[in-house]
């Protein structure tokens, strides 16, 4: 090649072809030519210079721990800045291919820099102006990162959880968002998470390296200057912005005066900066993407956008509540290195029959508070899930702050434990006792008396005041915690964990079978009147209490199994009194959860093992599984827990979950009236029933607990059968509604044993002298005259026809077929009974 080949290649293709022709000239006539092979080193760090290398031929690059290096092609130079300032070689660099290099040596190109000065002065002037044109960029960028820094969103959180149609289709509306640079709205219910799905159609577009930005109309100056900027003063956001993404929150909250200027540079792209009155400033252009994100959508913009997307709330995407579940579980796990945690089957319905007015932030602290809750397991139950309660604060005054001493009273140690240990246990042996080896006949035998006329119609009454209280001072239950205690003492570690699921789905359906076996064991065995069978009655129950106390934690027994909790769990919720607490205080306070899983003393709150039935009290939903021992009262810390006044059973109608199995225990209860009354039956409507055989008394007795729940279910058959004839006619639940026929059902049974309470319960003296063999003693005695029998009773059930209409009325919330229906059946039932009770 010659020199006139190689001026012109360093004229074209070099950096040197800044110098003047001459040098140039001269430079070319020294070059000397070099071979190299692949994978040599050419320069090495930190070494001086050898001399000047250009690349004429092949392929080099630079050798970088850990990252990749600077590939150099045809044309560049090597070691010139080193040479022109005295200093080592900066970078290492080595050829990729083989290379053909010219070279001039060091001390000859020292001399062409003496003898043409031009060399350094073009050099020297042109690292000064790349200097100051770094040092202006770098303020620039300083200036902009310091305008963005505060509104910079760095990532999108999460992408779009969940597999319905709805998750689907939102999933495709920002991918379409994101294919062009077109302005968006974002809109939707509170705790949607719209600004990450602001961050999705950011972060999937082609523009994902440059900047977004997220501000608040509502903290935007009434100027827009911290938008638009001020002419020759500090740039605006949009300016910083350049091609990045500004995201508009609450668009709806801008001043007015900024909706036009916001709703020309959606359309336009344009805006002006802020500027002195009279001053005229030319529009500047910006190239940024707008986003809306709003709760509903804004007039005003509303044709400015091209992708509207509306996020669709959680309550109508139900089917993804699983996944965000899983999902927030994950996250909780990782941040605090636990193994992963399940939802229960049961916790998951209780989600999904909730409508999370604040959607996903509601579902995400709900899950938390619900994991840092649970005892021990790896699975989150039914009882430690409980979304906002908005109709449990309705028409509710609290007794505890009413009356003090009630609180000092429920706190104390006499509350239930000294009574339960101290009285109950003994008390109860005692009458087992008694039952056993004194006379067998009612009207000799004293505890008896008190099991059949005074703890029944006492029970009754007690429902619609105190709901579940008796459950508090059960000695079935107190002999079960004895057993209990004596288990863990003896045998550690025997104690099982609550089977949950299988409780949930059998366990009323067992109590159902048990209590009908025991009503027509009671039927035709005559327990009533025979003492020692009413002892085995009150042995068997206690047998199971101990044998589920031995074998599973707490009262298991007494929530799942025990035929008498569940019939005081289906009245209780008639009750005018309700232990509750304040969810707001104890999701924003409460971190230990000592009233339901137990600890040590904290504050104001007491030792205490946890919830006997572990029920949370911000988390109940009605009377069933509370049993008032107060031990959440005891133990919270934060004055949380409420024992409150309310409507009589106004949980049936606003927060109540429907249970087929207490149901199906309502009507076993109704028709256990009729069997009391099963002479009468047989006098009244003259029927001659074969009762005299064991075979036929038993079967009988089965036919009439089941005969109440035949109107109802023939009632509903037809509807059904109207339903399919006539499609328009609502669709009903007949368990939920069913419900309508429990005020009349406590009635009757209460009407039924105010007959005993009234005319063998005031005899409980001379009774205790017989019992006694005291029988010359002259004992008082009060005995209600039959007439006043009659009218108690026929006003019981008068006021439970009454509330049964008026309940029904409630649940069906409109007029129709169907509440006229059972409203009809109500009036069979209250007239039948009238005439086997009352009897006129």
């Amino acid at each position: 090649m010659t020199v006139s080949d190689r001026l012109a290649f360093l004229q074209e293709r070099t950096p040197l072809g800044l110098l003047p022709p001459a040098t140039l000239a001269e430079i070319a006539r020294c070059l000397q030519v070099i071979t190299l092979p692949a994978h040599r080193a050419v320069v090495t760090a930190e070494q001086p210079p050898e001399g000047l290398y250009l690349l004429w031929q092949g392929k080099l690059e630079t050798l970088e721990t850990g990252v990749g290096g600077i590939s150099f092609l045809p044309g560049a130079v090597l070691n010139l800045e080193a040479l022109l300032l005295n200093q080592p070689v900066a970078q290492t660099v080595q050829t990729l291919t083989e290379s053909t290099l010219w070279f001039v040596e060091r001390d000859q190109f020292q001399r062409l820099v003496q003898d043409y000065p031009d060399i350094l002065q073009t050099f020297t002037r042109q690292l000064v102006e790349a200097v100051r044109r770094l040092s202006f960029q770098f303020s620039y960028e300083q200036e902009r990162q310091a305008i963005l820094r505060p509104y910079l969103v760095t990532r999108a959180s999460r992408g779009v959880v969940g597999r319905s149609r709805y998750a689907d289709r939102l999933r495709g509306q920002l991918r379409e968002a994101a294919a062009d640079r077109q302005p968006v709205l974002i809109f939707g219910e509170p705790g949607l998470e719209k600004d990450n799905l602001a961050a999705l159609v950011h972060y999937g577009s082609s523009q994902r390296r440059t900047p977004m930005v997220q501000v608040d109309c509502s903290q935007l100056q009434a100027s827009g200057a911290d938008l638009f900027g001020r002419a020759g003063g500090k740039p605006g956001l949009l300016a910083a912005l350049g091609e990045g993404t500004l995201v508009l929150s609450n668009p709806g909250e801008l001043d007015p005066d900024l909706r036009e200027p916001v709703a020309r540079l959606m359309q336009t792209g344009q805006y002006q900066p802020v500027s002195r009155e009279g001053e005229t400033v030319p529009m500047q252009v910006s190239n940024a993407r707008i986003i809306l994100i709003s709760e509903q959508a804004v007039a005003a913009l509303d044709n400015r956008v091209a992708h509207r997307i509306k996020v669709p709330p959680l309550r109508v995407r139900k089917a993804d509540i699983d996944d965000w579940v899983n999902y927030y579980l994950a996250l909780w796990c990782r941040r605090r290195r636990q193994a992963r945690l399940t939802l229960a089957p049961e916790a998951l319905r209780r989600l999904q029959a909730y409508d999370f007015p604040n959607n996903l932030r509601e579902l995400q602290s709900l899950v938390e508070r619900a994991a840092s809750q649970r005892v021990s397991g790896d699975t989150i139950t039914e009882e430690l899930i409980w979304p906002n309660q908005g109709k449990k604060r309705l028409l509710r005054l609290n007794l505890l702050n009413r009356y003090p001493q009630l609180r000092r009273f429920l706190r104390s140690p006499w509350w239930p434990n000294r009574i339960n240990y101290g009285l109950t246990l003994t008390l109860f042996a005692v009458v087992v006792g008694v039952l056993c080896l004194g006379p067998q006949a009612r009207q000799h035998n004293a505890a008896l008396t008190v099991f059949w006329a005074w703890w029944w119609p006492l029970i009754l009454l007690g429902f619609p005041f105190v709901g579940r209280l008796w459950c508090s001072v059960c000695p079935f239950m107190i002999y079960g915690e004895v057993t209990q205690t004596l288990t863990q003492q003896w045998f550690p570690g025997l104690s099982k964990r609550w089977p949950r699921q299988a409780a949930d789905r059998w366990g009323g359906w067992f109590m159902f079978g048990l209590f009908a076996l025991i009503l027509v064991w009671e039927e035709v065995w005559d327990l009533e009147d025979t003492a020692y069978l009413s002892a085995c009655l009150l042995l068997l129950i206690t047998a199971g209490a101990m044998i589920f106390s031995a074998l599973f934690e707490r009262r298991f027994w007494c929530r799942y199994l025990c035929p008498i909790g569940g019939m005081n769990g289906l009245f209780a919720k008639l009750s005018m009194t309700e232990l509750r607490a304040q969810q707001g205080i104890c999701s924003a306070e409460c971190t230990t959860y000592q009233c339901y899983k137990g600890g040590p003393a904290k504050g104001e709150g007491q030792d205490t093992l946890g919830c006997p039935l572990y029920s949370h009290p911000a988390q109940l939903e009605d009377n069933r599984d509370c049993v008032l021992c107060m031990t959440c009262l005891k133990a919270c810390p934060h004055r949380s827990v409420e024992f409150n006044l309310r409507p009589p059973g106004i949980e049936l109608w606003t927060t109540h979950q429907p249970r087929s199995y207490e149901v199906a225990l309502m009507f076993l209860l109704l028709g256990a009236v009729y069997l009391h009354r099963l002479p009468e039956i047989q006098t009244q409507w003259g029927i001659a029933l074969p009762v005299d055989t064991l075979a036929g008394h038993s079967l009988v007795s089965m036919l009439l607990l089941t005969l109440p729940a035949g109107l109802p279910l023939a009632l509903e058959g037809l509807y059904r059968l109207l339903r399919w004839r006539y499609p328009t006619l609502a669709a009903r639940s007949f368990i939920r509604l069913a419900y309508g026929y429990l005020p009349l059902v406590w009635a009757a049974n209460l009407a039924h044993y105010l007959r005993l309470g009234l005319l063998e319960g005031g005899r409980v003296l001379p009774v205790l002298g017989d019992t006694l063999g005291l029988t010359d003693v002259p004992w008082p005695f009060w005995i209600a005259d039959p007439a006043v029998v009659a009218f108690l009773q026929g006003v019981t059930l008068l006021l439970g026809v009454i509330l049964s209409l008026g309940l029904t009325g409630k649940l069906h919330r409109q007029a129709g077929l169907s509440r006229w229906g059972q409203q009809g059946c109500t009036l069979v039932y209250g007239i039948s009974l009238w005439g086997l009770i009352v009897g006129y």
